[in-house]
Formats: C-alpha cells, sequence, structure tokens
C-alpha cells in the first residue's frame, strides 16, 4: 500500500511588505517596510500591564505575535534604526556624518547583546530587539529638536519588555538581567524629559504618540505616571532618605495630574486605576518607613 506524502503546512502570513518603498536618510538605501497585519484573529488583545504595555495572547493559527517589533525602521544596509516616524525628517548633515562614522562601532555593540540579527528577513523577536537598540545608539546622536531624551525613554521601555520576552522563550541567557539595565535606563530618560521639556530644551510635543506602547497614546499623564512608576519599581534602594524624597514628589504630582482620584472624561480609564493603585503603594511605602523609625526628611532642599 502506497504511503501518501503528508503535504507541508502552510505558513500563516502575519506581516506583509509596503509597496511604496523607504529610503534610510543616512545611507540612502531603499527598503522594504515590513507592516503588521491585524485581522484574522491576529491580534487577541489582552490585559494591560501596570507598565501601559496592551499584551495579547497567543493565536491558535498565528502563535505569539509581538507588534512592538514592528515600530522601528531599520536599515538593512548600514542597520540606522529609528521610529517611522522620524525616517524621512532626519536631514542634519552632522548627525548623519557621525551616524555613518559610528556604524561599526554600533553594530558590533548590538551583535554583544542580540547575536545573529538580520534586517534582510521577515522581523523576529530578537531582530526586533535589536532595531531597538540601534534605535537607542542611533538617538543619542540625533540633534535636540528632534526630541531624543523622550524617543529614548520609549524605546528603553520596550527594549525591557522584549528582553523579557526573550528571556521567556529562550530562559537562562541573561535577558532578564538585561531587561533590568533598560528598565533604569527608561527610568533615567523619562524624568529627564519632563527636566528638559521645562527648561524648553527639548519639548515632547515632537512625539506624535507619548505611548509607551504602539496601542494607545497616553499622553502627557501617562508619562508623569511612568517616571513614578519606574522610580518605585526600579530606583536605588541605597539612600532611603532620597527614595522617598523622590516617591513622595512623583506621589505628589500623580495627585495634581489625577484630581486625587476624581473621574474625569479627559483621563482614561485603565491609566486612573493604575495611578490610583501606584499612589496607594507609594504611600504605603512611605508610611511603613516612618512605622520603624527610619529618619525621613521629605522637605524642600
Amino acid at each position: 500500500m502506497r504511503i501518501k506524502e503528508k503535504k507541508p503546512e502552510k505558513l500563516l502570513a502575519t506581516t506583509f511588505y509596503s509597496k511604496q518603498k523607504q529610503k534610510c536618510p543616512v545611507c540612502k538605501t531603499e527598503f522594504e517596510k515590513e507592516e503588521l497585519l491585524s485581522g484574522g484573529g491576529r491580534l487577541i488583545a489582552g490585559p494591560l500591564t501596570d507598565e501601559l504595555r496592551r499584551t495579547y495572547e497567543p493565536s491558535a493559527k498565528y502563535g505569539k505575535i509581538y507588534p512592538q517589533i514592528y515600530a522601528i525602521a531599520a536599515c538593512p544596509k548600514c542597520h540606522c534604526a529609528m521610529l517611522w516616524s522620524d525616517l524621512n525628517f532626519l536631514d542634519n548633515k552632522e548627525t548623519i556624518n557621525n551616524l555613518l562614522n559610528d556604524e561599526e562601532k554600533r553594530k558590533k555593540s548590538v551583535a554583544e547583546v542580540f547575536p545573529h540579527y538580520n534586517f534582510s528577513r521577515n522581523r523576529t523577536l530578537l531582530d526586533g530587539a535589536a532595531a531597538y537598540y540601534h534605535a537607542l545608539l542611533c538617538y543619542e546622536k540625533f540633534p535636540t529638536n528632534m526630541s531624543p531624551t523622550i524617543k529614548k525613554a520609549q524605546i528603553c521601555l520596550r527594549l525591557a519588555w522584549l528582553c523579557n520576552d526573550i528571556n521567556t522563550e529562550s530562559p537562562h541567557r541573561g535577558y532578564d538581567y538585561i531587561a533590568q539595565v533598560f528598565y533604569r535606563k527608561a527610568m533615567f530618560f523619562y524624568q529627564e524629559s519632563l527636566i528638559l521639556e521645562m527648561k524648553h530644551i527639548e519639548t515632547l510635543s515632537a512625539l506624535t504618540n507619548l505611548g509607551p506602547d504602539t496601542d494607545k497614546n497616553y499622553g502627557y499623564d501617562g508619562l508623569i505616571y511612568l517616571c513614578g512608576l519606574l522610580e518605585y519599581k526600579y530606583g536605588q534602594h541605597e539612600d532611603k532618605n532620597l527614595r522617598f524624597k523622590k516617591l513622595d514628589e512623583y506621589k505628589r504630582a500623580i495627585a495634581r495630574s489625577f484630581g486625587l482620584g476624581k473621574t474625569s472624561k479627559n483621563k482614561p480609564g485603565p491609566l486612573l486605576e493604575h495611578s490610583r493603585e501606584l499612589y496607594d503603594n507609594i504611600n504605603n511605602e512611605i508610611k511603613d518607613a516612618h512605622n520603624i523609625d527610619i529618619d525621613i526628611d521629605l522637605s524642600d532642599d
């Protein structure tokens, strides 16, 4: 009896390439933009995390999909990377020359953290993380009029998420530790972006979507919340007095931003709920410190 050969399973598409070619502003290479197909049960929305990341349930047909990895443009030749919204607006000659001169060093740095990445194939989780790391290093050289600090904050936070995803898929390779590094970088850049905004050095309005994720813009209120959340979760613990001063400062900022928990049509529901929880957590930590007789000075310097 002849055994019927089993036909190979047809791969189900999750992305497509747009017809219009993109051009790298640095090396002028043309390349295609890979975009995510969202219909047909590919994206099954899950809960929103306290870090304002939208989670997605794995699809039985398509498996696990990571929408964040397609938000960064990465040139397949020079590997310069940035948010898609900046691709056609980078025209600063000094920045472009600096990026060209830094190409090999940048590629080596990224490959040490995300080995064997490839920007000439359908993007994988590892490729996406590598694209974000390239973008972080590229934005280090961007001019202030393009508001690189807030973009580096957003990139670092997403990098932390993606590193945790890689650690889930391939544990015991140190990506959980790398995620913690990017969380702390995100904390610094988010807080620094507020300082630069107040000093009129960089404007937050240069970023059309403050995210932090790709599905929803939580705006300035979300930024205030994230500054407090990241300080609470990933801030230093060595100098207790400094820690509680900063936490108290963010607790007050959250209270002002959200009207001490009063509902408002202008405040997104999930963000309001997470902000209330963060406010309570910070308040409880400070109260507990008082109860165990830690000398806390919350007065202004």
